[in-house]
C-alpha cells in the first residue's frame, strides 16, 4: 500500500476514534442519554439528506434550463 493510502486510512481511523471519544464523553461525563444522541444523529442525517436532495434538484433545473435555452 502506498504512503497516501496509509495516510488516508490512518486519518480515517483517527477521526472515527475521536468521534467515539466525543460520544463516550457526552454520555459518561455530561450524562446525555443515548436516546438524545440518537435523535440528534437522526436529525443530522435528515438535514444532510435534504441538502443533497435540494442540490440534486438545483442541478437538474440548471441542466434542464441550459438544454432548453440551447434549443431555442
Amino acid at each position: 500500500m502506498s504512503g497516501t493510502g496509509r495516510r488516508f486510512y490512518r486519518t480515517l481511523l483517527t477521526g472515527l476514534a475521536a468521534l467515539g471519544v466525543l460520544i463516550w464523553a457526552a454520555v459518561e461525563r455530561f450524562g446525555i442519554a443515548w436516546r438524545d444522541i440518537a435523535e440528534l444523529l437522526l436529525g443530522t442525517v435528515v438535514v444532510v439528506a435534504g441538502i443533497i436532495v435540494l442540490a440534486a434538484l438545483c442541478a437538474l433545473v440548471w441542466t434542464g434550463l441550459r438544454r432548453w435555452l440551447r434549443r431555442g
